[in-house]
């Protein structure tokens, strides 16, 4: 059984920053792609930000130049650091793991964390 960790949320305000977390529970030998959604109230879930097996990475127009999406295969956890936060940003944040291969028998998953919650003031 496989779970992904996310910590790293909380309350701040319009302007602060917070870096979030995603912890894989097994090692990993390698990856298709981490991602990480975001959903507000009353709002669809969205993608905010991806990271291949390669490296490249991806953003929503909204996250631009605010967000870093990053990984370390050795702690086997992918991160988001978030900076210049406004309202907007207020959602559950949650990673989502594409095609996880692991180091002990490379076995393959698929799957979300639980959540974070991510609540910015204004």
């Amino acid at each position: 059984q496989v779970q992904l960790v996310e910590s790293g949320g909380g309350l701040v305000q319009a302007g602060e920053s917070l870096r979030l977390s995603c912890t894989a529970s097994r090692s990993i030998l390698s990856i298709d792609a981490m991602e990480w959604y975001r959903q507000a109230p009353g709002k669809q879930r969205e993608l905010v930000a991806r990271i291949t097996g390669g490296g490249s990475t991806n953003y929503a127009d909204s996250v631009k130049g605010r967000f870093t999406i990053s990984r370390h295969d050795a702690k086997n956890s992918v991160y988001l650091q978030m900076n210049s936060l406004k309202p907007e940003d207020t959602a559950v944040y949650y990673c989502y793991a594409d095609t996880l291969r692991f180091l002990s028998d490379g076995t393959t998953w698929t799957g979300w964390g639980q959540g974070t919650q991510v609540t910015v003031s204004s």
